[in-house]
């Protein structure tokens, strides 16, 4: 009889590249970036990462820029009480698309460049 040929062994385990790799993005950290007053937390934890850096700035102007809006609209619904509340309502979901759309491409090693907004966060 002839013998059977041994299977071959298992290919070795290579684990996975740390969060914070060169050319992985720190995904907590961006993540965090685009959650309004949290993104002050990546801004001073990650000094040395230049791309998280960016997006924490980016988040932040992003939250400048809403609360800005809100203080409009806050008053333009004391001027006229229902339309307030009504435009607030409406550009909530357009926000927090915004938002998803630049952790998104954050997490994807990109940049979600907004016309107006994003350079004057390259300006901090």
């Amino acid at each position: 009889m002839t013998e059977q040929p041994s299977p071959p062994p298992p290919p070795p385990y290579n684990p996975p590249p740390p969060s914070g790799a060169p050319g992985q993005p720190n995904v907590a950290m961006i993540v965090l970036a685009y959650l309004w007053i949290l993104a002050l937390v990546p801004l001073l934890v990650e000094k040395e990462d230049r791309e998280v850096q960016w997006h924490a700035k980016h988040g932040l102007v992003l939250l400048g820029l809403e609360i800005a809006l809100m203080i409009v609209l806050f008053v333009v619904g004391n001027i006229v009480p229902c339309l307030g509340c009504v435009i607030q309502a409406i550009l909530w979901i357009p926000i927090v698309v915004v938002h998803v759309l630049c952790i998104v491409k954050g997490i994807k090693g990109e940049r979600f460049i907004i016309p107006g907004i994003s350079p004057l966060a390259d300006r901090f």
